[in-house]
């Protein structure tokens, strides 16, 4: 799994960094090794709200999630709390769909 995490108007400390890559290592366990995860972290000054928005690009779709508090750690909290609900889903999803089979010509 891949993971690059950025910063919006702020300097993105270590700390932050960090305790991002290690809250988003527990999709990890549950994603391909050839996915790769986007994560963006947002400060605004104007309403003092830190954002946090991530998208997954796995195998056959995409997933989106972004969450919004006054806390940047809640915010990646609450973020990685979406993507395992959507990763659960997609995996559900791949595990019970049905190859589509056709007839052969000659049968």
């Amino acid at each position: 799994m891949r993971l690059q995490v950025r910063a919006r108007n702020f300097a993105l400390s270590s700390e932050i960094r960090g305790y991002a890559e290690a809250k988003l290592a527990r999709l990890s366990r549950q994603l391909a090794d050839g996915t790769s995860i986007e994560v963006e972290l947002i400060e605004e000054t104007k309403h003092a709200k830190r954002t946090a928005e991530a998208t997954v690009f796995a195998k056959g779709s995409t997933m989106r999630a972004t969450e919004s508090t006054s806390d940047m750690r809640a915010s990646i909290d609450r973020l990685v709390e979406n993507l395992e609900r959507q990763v659960v889903t997609y995996r559900e999803k791949r595990r019970l769909e049905r190859r589509r089979r056709t007839e052969h010509h000659g049968a």
